[in-house]
């Protein structure tokens, strides 16, 4: 194989690579998060490490969240909509189980910032 072969197939298969959602939230506090994570008894429906609660398994595991490429299954892993999600998952995603709770942008952001912790 030539060289300009094997550049071009090196260039190919680090466009593959897949790329990690941001795992910063601006002005999100990781230990914050999993406190109101823990408050917020989100652990009722998922299973949550670092998280005491019943461990449910009525939505999904939330043990990589930091490294899946997407929310619910489809929605870009990306801070602002991880925050937006966790405000009103009815009003990103019409027909998720998950429930609003009520929970404040500031909530939001330091909740983020500990799901993207979950790696």
């Amino acid at each position: 194989m030539t060289t300009g072969a094997l550049l071009v197939l090196a260039a190919l298969a680090s466009g593959c690579a897949k790329e990690e959602p941001a795992s910063r939230v601006a002005g999100g506090d990781p230990e914050r998060g999993r406190l109101l994570v823990q408050q917020y008894q989100c652990a009722a429906c998922h299973f949550i490490p670092e998280v005491q609660g019943p461990n449910g398994d009525a939505g999904p595991s939330l043990e990589s969240m930091g490294r899946l490429s997407y929310i619910a299954g489809s929605i870009p892993n990306q801070p602002e909509n991880m925050i937006r999600f966790l405000q009103n998952p009815p009003a990103v995603k019409p027909g998720t189980l998950m429930p609003a709770l009520g929970i404040t942008d500031d909530e939001a952001r330091h909740m983020a910032a500990f799901m993207y912790s979950l790696k």
